[in-house]
């Protein structure tokens, strides 16, 4: 017996679905594949101590345990009798549990008609080889004299993966473990032992599970930030009117992503948060949100030169005092406004926890370090507009 505690997943439907990796054992032989099963259970087991929280459920399970009758048929006995062996099957389940005949209307419901042997036909396991059976010419014969019926044992759940019979083991990582790293794990100590070992021809060995999910969310999480960061900078480049000045501005989004990271790990100081989707999305909300203390500093310091007619450096200068205090109000705001997530636990709270404390991190050290960082920049690569260098100094002067 196996004690599985596990946590239902917010997202999936089944218990404890969004760390669960599935180490399936496919194959034609069910013995062959239990045997390949407990190796890899043993083998699991020792790359992932179960002190450490790590939970495996064999489905099924790795014994052939489960009582079973199996009732074989003899094609030539079944010939003799003018029987099919699904004409012999059909009248076992009937028998048995019943067998959905046709679809009826009874009024206006639509009810299943099934046809049932009498109640308690078979008071024992052994009282299968007298259930009575109507041959094609009528004749009502034993079970026994059509088939060999066998008590054996077998598998308590028969499960298939494209069309082969398969084991899988459920592995649940503990809660300090990343699943990359246990996937990595499992891949290199479990599944390359067994390789470098040998196992039977026809035996396959795969991950799934949150395996698979963690492999498709990294790569769609990847294209999202990509085209995230293109949107962002090609809208900054219309409404500038320039390629420049929006490359600027996305020197803002390294800054918020070091925030980012930073919140997160001091979160991780007093309550256990991994990097999950929700808060791996909190970087592509960043990209959106920390660009706009970088547009505020450019677009003054354009508004100095073009219609104060400013030198470069007196337009940042003034521009950083201007906007100093609308971008520390914003962004002020903002954390405040995200702080109750992080702060105060309740039912839900480790659902947006991780993506506010990303938040967070990023617009902090992106509204200190933009300050310092955006300025320089801008004094290297801003110049005069061209009408206004080519404009005489009296002209100048008067406009002043």
């Amino acid at each position: 017996m196996r004690g599985i505690v596990s946590q239902s997943s917010i997202f999936g439907r089944h218990i404890g679905g969004a760390r669960v990796i599935n180490l399936d054992i496919s194959g034609e032989s069910l013995e062959e594949i239990l045997e390949l099963a407990r190796r890899a259970d043993r083998l699991t087991r020792k790359a992932l101590p179960r002190r450490d929280g790590t939970q495996v459920r064999p489905r099924p399970g790795l014994e052939i345990a489960a009582p079973e009758v199996r009732v074989i048929p003899d094609l030539q006995r079944l010939a003799a009798a003018n029987m099919t062996a699904r004409d012999f099957g059909q009248t076992i389940d009937v028998f048995n549990d019943g067998m959905r005949v046709v679809e009826i209307n009874v009024g206006s419901k639509r009810m299943d008609l099934t046809l049932k042997g009498p109640e308690r036909a078979v008071d024992r396991t052994q009282g299968i080889e007298n259930l009575p059976i109507v041959t094609g010419e009528g004749t009502i014969v034993p079970a026994s004299s059509l088939a060999a019926i066998e008590v054996t044992t077998g598998p308590p759940e028969i499960r298939h993966l494209e069309r082969a019979r398969t084991v899988t083991l459920q592995i649940r990582p503990a809660r300090k473990l990343p699943l990359e790293e246990a996937i990595d794990i499992i891949r290199k100590e479990v599944i390359g032992t067994i390789d470098a070992e040998g196992f039977p021809e026809g035996i396959k060995m795969r991950l799934s599970g949150a395996a698979d999910d963690l492999t498709k969310t990294w790569n769609a999480l990847k294209l999202n930030l990509l085209v995230a960061v293109v949107i962002v900078y090609l809208l900054m480049a219309v409404l500038f009117e320039s390629l420049l000045y929006p490359l600027i501005i996305m020197f803002s989004v390294p800054l918020a992503t070091a925030g980012g990271i930073g919140g997160l790990a001091l979160l991780n100081t007093y309550a256990e948060q991994p990097l999950d989707m929700l808060t791996m999305l909190g970087f592509v909300i960043l990209i959106g949100i920390v660009v706009n203390n970088a547009i505020l500093l450019v677009d003054q310091t354009l508004q100095h030169l073009r219609h104060d007619h400013m030198m470069p450096a007196d337009a940042i200068m003034e521009a950083t005092k201007n906007r100093m205090r609308p971008i520390f109000m914003s962004t002020l705001t903002s954390i405040f406004g995200l702080l109750p997530l992080i702060v105060f636990p309740g039912a839900g709270s480790e659902l947006y926890r991780g993506l506010g404390s990303v938040v967070i991190g990023g617009l902090t050290l992106s509204a200190v370090l933009t300050l310092a960082i955006i300025p320089p920049l801008l004094a290297v690569m801003v110049r005069k507009p061209a009408a206004d260098e080519a404009q005489p100094e009296p002209v100048k002067r008067a406009a002043e």
